[in-house]
């Protein structure tokens, strides 16, 4: 073996076990208990912290570190890590969407094909979006390519299905994914229309990378977030939701997110405002907030509210 090779295996044989004995790991990469201890050396220098013992017993052990290494992963590990990423990526967990995806197109700009159909398919058995899901299923396929055009400002084309419209193609310089509200959501410029959009990732189809290189253009708005929700603004929706909570203004913005507007209204207490066009969400914020609310509008969510608490009151026992 190479040295490249035999560092590559002995920090894999370091990675499935405690602790080895030194002889028996000479043993399983055919080598000099002193060309081992140079290896172990190598190691050290990459930044692995690898604990030794001495005396006829000793051996070696990799231990974490101040920070983290390269790992080796065997086949079925990074199927695992790369399903349970697209699963987090779809998940309710605030603040671990975005992360989510940028870790998953690293893993799976490196997989082999045969391993991303093993992915696609251990994951597809825990797609089950229900009546509180983030919103439409997203393919993780085209999370990760969207999100590998971003990090490499490389033009990307796609089908598009705008809300009703015809289908469309569209070509487009991708700025950030954002995750918003229970939905994804690509920001970039489109090339066609020589204008900033904002197009909802649950209905993209095969997106595909140009291998085409841009400029970064400065975007329009404090942020992609910001960009996005000013979009919102201007779409009209099925519902204009305002509610008076007895509850701090901070607490109620943590439970809707970026999702809604929320004003403080005095002590204790704030306004909540959200455009929607499903009435799920406004009364599963209310839930979770806790607190006593009066709803000023729109009469359906108090009809809502009203089936929702009768479902509750049969589950409790009640009348």
């Amino acid at each position: 073996m190479s040295t490249s090779a035999r560092m590559l295996s002995l920090l894999s044989l370091l990675q499935t076990h405690r602790y080895w004995p030194g002889g028996e790991l000479a043993d399983r990469l055919e080598v000099s208990g002193r060309t081992l201890r140079r290896d172990i050396e190598r190691l050290r220098d990459l930044g692995y912290v690898v604990d030794a013992s001495r005396g006829t017993a000793g051996g070696y052990q990799l231990r974490a570190g101040g920070q983290l290494p390269p790992l080796l992963l065997e086949d079925d590990e990074a199927v695992a890590i790369a399903a349970g990423l697209r699963t987090a990526a779809a998940s309710s967990v605030g603040g671990l969407e975005e992360t989510s995806v940028q870790a998953l197109t690293k893993v799976v700009a490196l997989m082999p094909p045969r391993l991303r159909r093993r992915m696609d398919a251990l994951a597809s058995q825990t797609d089950t979006p229900g009546p509180w899901s983030r919103g439409p299923s997203v393919d993780a396929g085209v999370l990760t390519t969207l999100a590998q055009a971003c990090r490499d400002d490389e033009s990307v084309t796609f089908g598009y299905e705008a809300r009703d419209a015809e289908p469309t193609h569209r070509r487009v310089e991708p700025h950030r994914l954002v995750s918003l509200g229970r939905r994804w959501y690509l920001v970039g410029w489109d090339r066609d229309r020589q204008d900033w959009r904002s197009f909802r990732v649950d209905r993209v189809s095969a997106p595909a990378l140009t291998g085409q290189r841009f400029r970064p253009r400065d975007l329009p708005a404090e942020d992609a977030v910001a960009f996005v929700q000013s979009g919102f603004r201007r779409i009209p929706h099925r519902y204009a939701v305002r509610v008076r909570v007895a509850a701090p203004a901070e607490r109620v913005g943590w439970a809707v997110g970026r999702w809604g507007e929320v004003t403080a209204t005095g002590e204790g207490t704030c306004l909540l405002e959200m455009g929607v066009d499903s009435l799920d969400w406004p009364v599963m914020v209310l839930a979770q907030v806790g607190a006593m609310f009066e709803v000023e509008s729109p009469d359906e969510l108090r009809t809502a509210c009203a089936e929702t608490a009768r479902r509750f009151r049969a589950a409790a026992g009640g009348s």
